[in-house]
């Protein structure tokens, strides 16, 4: 898997994260024709109208939990438990899409978004959801459109993660300038961001951009502890400005904490590119 993919899967934080986060735009057309006169609430997080949605939507939830946590077989089974409650709730599909996208079967993964769709079209978390399935199976541009129709309804209480996830997409393309963009909107929408935040320092470092990279990094470190992937990138930036001392210090923190991380091989091997 390139370094790419699997960065951007890692903990699903930009799909299935609930962070309070909210920013509102006009909205304009999106796939299939949606346009603003179709703008909902995700159903996810709409107040269940009887008992039965409520059991749909607290199997979900928890299937959802499940699966962030690394058991996809159990997100499965409570998806197809709220289905059996309420076989109509649209959120049980596109977790099944999600979890069976985590399984490498794209053909299921595909079927129950497209279900999902059919019932709650102008969804913007389930057009988020597909439009990262879109992206992870080749077909980005096409995500694009279910990542703006979600990001610009002005009923998604968290627009940020569909344009993270945007910017993310864009940069598999190598279309720098609209990934910088979506990134930045992601963070003008919600400042505390890192995801956001370490992409951009991802595209500036692949653009050159050593100083801005860096940077990036540091602001990152502001608000998390860092990951494996955090320190590989500012390692390589402090590396290409010929900070010698920066880059052994970030070494030393690699080996010491991810000692078997892909990106620690790849420093043991001497692998910066």
């Amino acid at each position: 898997m390139n370094r790419l993919k699997r960065i951007s899967l890692a903990g699903w934080s930009c799909v299935l994260s609930s962070a309070l986060f909210f920013g509102c735009t006009t909205m304009g057309a999106g796939p299939g024709g949606f346009d603003s006169s179709e703008a909902t609430q995700a159903v996810s997080a709409q107040v269940p109208e009887n008992e039965v949605q409520q059991r749909a939507k607290v199997h979900t939830e928890l299937g959802s939990l499940y699966l962030m946590d690394g058991r996809p077989a159990v997100a499965l089974e409570e998806a197809r438990i709220a289905l059996s409650v309420d076989s109509s709730y649209a959120p049980a599909y596109s977790l099944l899409g999600l979890t069976h996208m985590t399984l490498g079967e794209s053909r299921l993964a595909g079927e129950n978004f497209e279900k999902a769709l059919s019932l709650a079209r102008g969804d913007p978390e389930i057009n988020n959801n597909y439009g990262w399935f879109l992206c992870q199976t080749g077909r980005e541009q096409r995500a694009m459109e279910y990542f703006m129709t979600a990001a610009r309804n002005p009923l998604y209480a968290t627009p940020t993660k569909a344009y993270t996830n945007a910017g993310i997409c864009a940069l598999r393309t190598k279309d720098y300038k609209t990934a910088e963009d979506h990134l930045a909107q992601a963070l003008r929408l919600a400042p505390a961001n890192t995801q956001a935040m370490y992409w951009l320092g991802d595209l500036t470092y692949r653009m050159g951009r050593y100083a801005e990279a860096r940077q990036w990094v540091g602001e990152v470190e502001k608000l998390q502890e860092p990951t494996a992937e955090l320190l590989w990138l500012g390692l390589r930036a402090e590396r290409k400005l010929g900070n010698r001392e920066a880059e052994a210090r970030l070494a030393v923190q690699l080996r010491k904490r991810f000692a078997n991380s892909t990106e620690n091989r790849l420093l043991m091997q001497g692998q910066y590119e």
